[in-house]
């Protein structure tokens, strides 16, 4: 089944930038692909058929989960990497974005890159003759959409038809990426926030169109207990992204504190909803930023309690495990 699969979807040397550059058929084969990869690894099957092989990972933003990933992901494939901290790299400082692109893609297969603006991770697509992966951006995340849907029709059997609601701020790379994604593939996306919390408004449009071609829904309220309401997948996010100035959490805990993800919302979705996230989470006081925080505006939990997080509903590690089988997918089906 694969092996056709493999026959009529031919991504080699396709860049991997946005969700909206791929069509739901190709973004259903990198989950499929995924999932073959995550059986022959848990069954001891070697993989590695990319023996020569070379890719360079750039993070301008730090991560623990996107780094391993594509480096374990590499691995497995057989594949080398190298790894360019945010103090290894001239990109964008004495080297330009289009100058970096063609003097790495002479001597790498594909480039990885984790940063700031989208801009950024498109420019070097531009200039690269080999394939270009976004590890994240300001506007978008697409790997771990990939990793999010597997994992959910790992636990619901299917994608299509299912109800996921966003809880929080949904201006930024989760909530975008995850509105196209679910536009793309049938599921219907609620985002409920402040209205100020909203997705650009083209995006929104873009989505919607989309939503209704693939028989599914975007919709937005401001209520969240309306917003669970017959939600099979309750998500959400840290209430201030990389690089925001700490200043803003004040802000955030009050306008976001009523869009926390604790028992009251999930009881009020229902027993058979799942939680997930993203991850890091703020579910306790046990990082540096969740305990200074938490200290200053007298909270034991942020975007979710520590009770939803650590509860059976929550398949948050299943989620983190399958970045590297879909990051995996991304590289073995572009390289």
């Amino acid at each position: 089944m694969l092996a056709d699969k493999e026959i009529t979807m031919n991504l080699k040397g396709r860049d991997f930038l946005k969700l909206i550059d791929y069509t739901p058929e190709e973004i259903a084969y990198l989950i499929d692909l995924a999932a073959e990869y995550k059986a022959k690894k848990k069954a001891g099957i070697p993989h590695d058929d990319f023996h020569g092989k070379n890719i360079a990972l750039i993070f301008e933003k730090t991560s623990t989960r996107t780094r391993c990933s594509f480096e374990v992901a590499a691995h497995d494939l057989g594949i080398m990497t190298t790894y360019l901290d945010p103090g290894a790299s001239q990109i964008g400082k004495k080297e330009s974005i289009a100058d970096t692109a063609r003097v790495l893609a002479g001597i790498y297969d594909g480039i990885e890159y984790r940063g700031f603006g989208q801009e950024i991770v498109e420019e070097l697509a531009e200039y690269s003759k080999v394939p270009v992966w976004n590890g994240l951006t300001n506007e978008f995340h697409p790997t771990q959409i990939l990793a999010d849907f597997l994992t959910i029709k790992e636990h619901f059997g299917r994608l299509k038809g299912i109800n996921f609601v966003y809880m929080g701020d949904a201006r930024y790379n989760m909530g975008n990426s995850l509105m196209v994604g679910c536009a793309k593939m049938g599921v219907n996306f609620t985002a409920s926030a402040p209205e100020k919390y909203f997705p650009d408004a083209a995006l929104i449009e873009y989505c919607k169109k989309v939503a209704a071609e693939n028989g599914s829904t975007i919709t937005f309220e401001t209520d969240p207990m309306k917003a669970v309401k017959g939600a099979d997948v309750i998500y959400t996010d840290v209430w201030v992204s990389m690089g925001e100035p700490v200043e803003v959490w004040e802000e955030r805990i009050r306008e976001l504190s009523p869009y926390q993800v604790n028992t009251e919302l999930m009881n009020a979705a229902g027993e058979n909803a799942v939680f997930m996230h993203c991850l890091p989470a703020y579910h306790d006081l046990k990082t540096g930023v969740g305990r200074e925080m938490g200290e200053k505006f007298g909270r034991d939990s942020m975007e979710v309690t520590n009770e939803v997080f650590e509860s059976e509903q929550s398949i948050v590690f299943a989620e983190a495990e399958n970045r590297m089988h879909t990051i995996k997918a991304v590289i073995a089906a572009t390289v």
